[in-house]
């Protein structure tokens, strides 16, 4: 079994400062990570490669930096990675991105399983997954939370619901996104480090997957963001005197008056 599992390459959440000038994220001197919520596909793409057989690929987008992430991948046990970097790719949106990484899986062979983590921590959109399984015309599974059953063609999984979970069955292939439940991400072993150190990540642009250049990029992306901005921050407060009984007494005067 093939899976391919997409991952991407975000500035570190716990850095992250917006221009107030610009409304851009700022990105230099930020860190960049692999997305948090991807770390769980991965895991459970290797989980489900140890005990049904198989192979898993590490897909990406963005800039030649980007191939770190890959790296990363591969160091926990990813059999391949690769990267679509190209000028023509930048400033994709949602829509654009998951006909880029839709286009690319169409050239690996026999993939059975795509793999998301449930969204992105610099977009929190969560609309790449579904769009994946729109443009491939397969079948998704959104918030899964376990994977039950799998056969070269069915996959049982759970999905989390805002009231417990749901028991959902679906043809092969197909894609999912999941949620952190699902497991506990491994960390990397010192042989898997080794081999993420030598290890060659194809580069594809345009050509190599055949992308119509109307639907990459910004061109293909009817959705633009026209201002970012930071909330500023109020913070206000009164100190409260007396005993600790006369204190709790002015405090439930106070919950009672708003």
């Amino acid at each position: 079994m093939h899976i391919v599992v997409c991952i991407k390459q975000v500035p570190d959440p716990s850095q992250a400062r917006i221009d107030r000038d610009t409304g851009l994220v700022i990105r230099e001197g930020v860190d960049k990570i692999t997305n948090p919520f991807d770390l769980y596909a991965l895991e459970e793409a290797l989980r489900l490669r140890e005990s049904e057989g198989g192979q898993v690929t590490a897909l990406s987008m963005g800039p030649p930096a980007a191939a770190e992430a890959l790296r990363d991948a591969i160091a926990m046990g990813v059999d391949n990675g690769v990267l679509l970097s190209d000028r023509q790719f930048a400033g994709a949106d949602t829509l654009a991105t998951s006909y880029t990484l839709a286009q690319a899986i169409g050239k690996l062979d026999d993939v059975k399983l795509i793999i998301c983590g449930k969204q992105a921590a610099d977009g929190d959109t969560a609309q790449v997954g579904p769009g994946l399984a729109a443009n491939l015309e397969i079948p998704h599974v959104t918030q899964v939370r376990k994977i039950d059953q799998i056969t070269p063609d069915l996959l049982v999984v759970e999905r989390l619901t805002d009231t417990g979970y749901e028991v959902v069955e679906v043809g092969l292939p197909a894609v999912i996104t999941v949620v952190k439940e699902i497991n506990e991400p491994r960390l990397p072993g010192l042989r898997g480090m080794m081999r993420a150190k030598k290890a060659e990540i194809p580069v594809w642009g345009p050509e190599d997957i055949e992308a119509q250049e109307e639907r990459i990029g910004l061109k293909g992306s009817p959705t633009q963001v026209w201002r970012t901005f930071e909330p500023e921050r109020h913070r206000q407060g009164d100190m409260l005197t007396g005993t600790a009984s006369e204190q709790a007494a002015a405090l439930w005067d106070r919950l009672r008056s708003l």
